[in-house]
């Protein structure tokens, strides 16, 4: 029998909540805030989860939000289906699933959290949370972020907007990576994706501009999630298996 863990000053409760406004079936989220200067040497003994080389040899707030990301993930799948697992981290950085599983762990300035579902239902998931950007900020990453056919829209649009805008778009398209990239084996970029619209129920949508594989072509369009809570916007890309 595996013995219970124990979660670290820095990363003292997990919760399951869906924070998004769509749920999603057979579907586990888990976050949890953690503060890296509680971080301890000995926190990852306790909490029973092996650090690579390079998370050891990083600094506090790195190290404290991959532990805090990886018991997010080990609780969603004990929750999932009662198995004890925890991702590595593979060679392209991504978090390495059981072959049964997909699922994103994400996290921003003192909080993160972890998705997790079945292949048989869902064969993306893609989530990513952000600190929302101020608008002084926003105006100055929207040209690195937006393509021009989205600077001509938020141009057009109210200027109160341009923050959340640019921050969602960042968002969304991280999410969109994270939810395709293992099924293409294939990196794009934030000009690779456009958001075609958005609006404040928290739903948006996405078009492909570059041929990933036949399977996913340019032209091709997906749906996305978003809330904002507290300052940070968490979105999602969800792909259901066919």
């Amino acid at each position: 029998m595996t013995e219970p863990s124990i979660l670290p000053a820095c990363c003292p409760t997990l919760i399951t909540h869906w924070p998004l406004p769509h749920t999603l079936p057979g579907v586990v989220l888990v976050s949890g805030a953690f503060d890296p200067k509680q971080l301890s040497e000995s926190d990852f003994q306790r909490s029973r989860i092996d650090a690579p080389a390079n998370i050891q040899r990083a600094v506090a707030k790195r190290q404290a939000e991959f532990l805090a990301g990886r018991l997010c993930a080990r609780e969603a799948l004990q929750q999932l289906d009662g198995r004890h697992y925890v991702p590595d981290i593979g060679e392209d950085r991504a978090p390495v699933w059981p072959v049964d599983i997909c699922g994103s762990i994400t996290h921003s300035h003192g909080w993160a959290a972890a998705i997790v579902g079945q292949r048989t239902q869902w064969r993306g998931l893609g989530m990513d949370m952000e600190n929302l950007l101020n608008s002084d900020r926003a105006q100055r990453l929207a040209g690195e972020i937006l393509i021009p056919d989205e600077l001509q829209r938020m141009a057009a649009g109210p200027t109160d907007n341009v923050a959340l805008l640019v921050t969602l778009t960042f968002s969304v398209k991280e999410s969109l990576f994270k939810a395709l990239y293992p099924l293409v084996q294939k990196r794009f970029y934030f000009e690779d994706a456009e958001v075609l619209h958005w609006s404040a129920d928290g739903s948006a949508r996405l078009r492909l501009l570059i041929d990933l594989s036949p399977e996913w072509p340019s032209g091709c369009e997906l749906d996305a999630q978003f809330s904002v809570r507290d300052g940070q916007l968490l979105s999602l890309v969800s792909i259901t298996a066919p």
